[in-house]
């Protein structure tokens, strides 16, 4: 599977909050396409088969690129030192 970049992760996750929060306040048919179609994204982005596995994956992949940023920055700061 390919790695989503993290700002579009970031990008899809937030449209799926959105998506989300405006389908559970006054849902119509635009506002379940929308969820839908970025329920769908999400998943394909994640490589997993449903929302729940795709927000698990995501928290993953979050934690994944905050750990690489983490190691990158100590490999800088050693080298610097």
């Amino acid at each position: 599977m390919l790695l989503p970049e993290e700002r579009e992760l970031r990008a899809v996750l937030a449209r799926f909050a959105d998506a989300r929060f405006r389908h559970d306040l006054q849902p119509t048919g635009r506002s379940s396409r929308e969820l839908e179609d970025t329920s769908h994204l999400l998943c394909v982005m994640t490589g997993t088969q449903s929302v729940e596995q795709a927000l698990t994956a995501a928290d993953a992949l979050l934690e994944r690129f905050r750990a690489d940023r983490r190691a990158t920055s100590q490999a800088t700061q050693t080298l610097a030192a």
